[in-house]
């Protein structure tokens, strides 16, 4: 059974693009498809991914034929980020995402400072910032196992309404000038409960929203997503901060959360087929994705460089008010807002430049540049005493620190099926996600007692380790999964 998705092109309820092999439109040299040769039957797209490897099985279909036709030869490659564009519903729902978690990012970017102001403590910044991402470490694994097995698009907007009303609850408790530190923690929480379910539902989603050949793309985007986000919400949080007070700051993220609500409504998005006849359940199905990753090497050694990566190396994302004060800026001013919109600039020129200029190139290279860069420019920004140097060092520093992570993340996702994409997706955002706020639990008190350089510099350390013995075959042919 098949049917049509947003952007026109069939899907089967799998998620994969429907094989229904018709006169086959002309491959030009990027394997993009041209105008209809009527005399050819039955050609297969074959598009360069992963560093070398073809992937192979991509039909082209009469709907791609249609839309040549109509449109004219397509005048980008398969598997860039203008490619991703080129699908309506994708648009949709990363136009809803952006705006979404620009209030998202206004929000963390302003709670680290709240919390530094409230008590100036980087432990009590350690702890809300775990209430706001340990869920993800905790509740990932069932929030990966819902989506595989319900209707993603509600799911979605389920977890996304609990989110605006803790979020206006927020809102509300940081009306005081001394709220209680419990309820604070508390209401942040709740609102990462939510994440935790909704991060792992929306990385299911977007491989249904393209073919197969340009999920690189939009993988690219979907992660230049979180950094355009991230500095548009890095500004927006500390001028609204200053301005009208934190508690508007709140408000503002609960609105957001109706964007993506709206884009995810509009879109059709295939259902999961659930568990079939043999395979687990309950329990042994929320924890199956581990028995995924662990049979495919690939999997399982990409999500074993992104938690010793986040959990070693990211403490200063978390910690980033900390860093500020090393160079003389105050967490409440528009300056720290400009130092993190510059770190998030640079993650997102990092992330699109996967889906750009770097398309198509071998992956497991870029990830070993990314992490060598990475290892460099946080040596620099942990060494630097004044503003200047700064600004430019957090911009190349966020640009290796995405790069590695897109990469990763498109090996990831171009190794999974739909039917198991939520499970495994889940654990993907326990690693980048989940291990930071245990990272930083660990750190704060380090950081109180000895300052912040030493840790960053010895997360570099991890890094330039990680940058010399990882290794990912990703031309490797993925192993055939029996049923749990």
């Amino acid at each position: 059974m098949s049917t049509r998705n947003d952007q026109d092109h069939p899907i089967d309820t799998d998620g994969a693009p429907r094989s229904a092999p018709v006169a086959a439109a002309s491959i030009d040299g990027a394997g993009s498809p041209g105008r209809g040769d009527p005399g050819a039957i039955d050609r297969t797209m074959r598009v360069g991914t992963m560093g070398g490897c073809e992937e192979r099985g991509d039909e082209v279909t009469a709907e791609d034929i249609e839309d040549a036709e109509l449109e004219g030869d397509r005048s980008f490659s398969a598997g860039t980020a203008r490619a991703a564009l080129s699908y309506s519903g994708f648009r949709r729902v990363f136009a809803g995402s952006v705006a979404s978690n620009v209030g998202s990012w206004m929000q963390t970017v302003v709670l680290g400072s709240y919390a530094y102001s409230l008590t100036k403590s980087a432990g009590f910044v350690a702890v809300l910032a775990f209430a706001q991402l340990g869920p993800l470490l905790f509740i990932s694994l069932i929030g990966g196992s819902l989506a595989d097995r319900f209707d993603r698009k509600k799911l979605l907007i389920i977890v996304s309404l609990q989110q605006a009303v803790f979020a206006f609850w927020l809102a509300w408790v940081a009306r005081d000038p001394n709220p209680s530190k419990a309820t604070l923690v508390a209401l942040v929480f709740a609102i990462g409960m939510g994440q935790a379910v909704a991060g792992p539902t929306f990385a299911s989603v977007l491989p249904s929203l393209v073919q197969k050949r340009d999920l690189a793309g939009a993988v690219s985007l979907t992660s230049a997503n979180m950094n355009l986000s991230r500095m548009v919400g890095a500004l927006l949080g500390p001028f609204v901060y200053q301005l009208a007070g934190v508690s508007w700051v709140f408000a503002a993220n609960a609105v957001t959360y109706f964007f993506i609500i709206a884009g995810v409504a509009t879109v059709a998005i295939p259902k999961p087929q659930g568990p079939k006849p043999g395979e687990a359940t309950g329990w042994r199905r929320v924890v199956s994705g581990f028995g995924i990753a662990r049979a495919d090497p690939i999997i399982a050694r990409v999500l074993i460089t992104l938690t010793v990566f986040s959990f070693f190396s990211l403490v200063f994302v978390v910690q980033m008010p900390t860093v500020a004060a090393n160079f003389g800026i105050d967490e409440k001013s528009t300056s720290y807002g400009v130092l993190y919109s510059t770190f998030a600039a640079g993650a997102m020129v990092g992330a699109l430049s996967v889906g750009s200029i770097f398309a198509g190139r071998n992956l497991v290279k870029l990830i070993r540049l990314g992490l060598v860069g990475f290892t460099v420019m946080l040596t620099a920004f942990a060494l630097w005493r004044t503003p200047a140097p700064a600004y430019p060092t957090a911009f190349v520093l966020g640009f290796f620190y995405f790069m590695v992570i897109t990469c990763l993340s498109t090996v990831l996702q171009q190794r999974l099926d739909n039917n198991n994409r939520g499970r495994v997706m889940a654990i993907w955002i326990m690693a980048f996600g989940g291990t930071v706020p245990i990272g930083n639990l660990l750190a704060g008190p380090v950081i109180d007692r000895t300052g912040i350089a030493p840790v960053l510099l010895f997360g570099a350390a991890i890094a330039l380790v990680l940058a010399l013995v990882t290794r990912l075959d990703v031309t490797a042919e993925q192993p055939r999964l029996v049923p749990a």
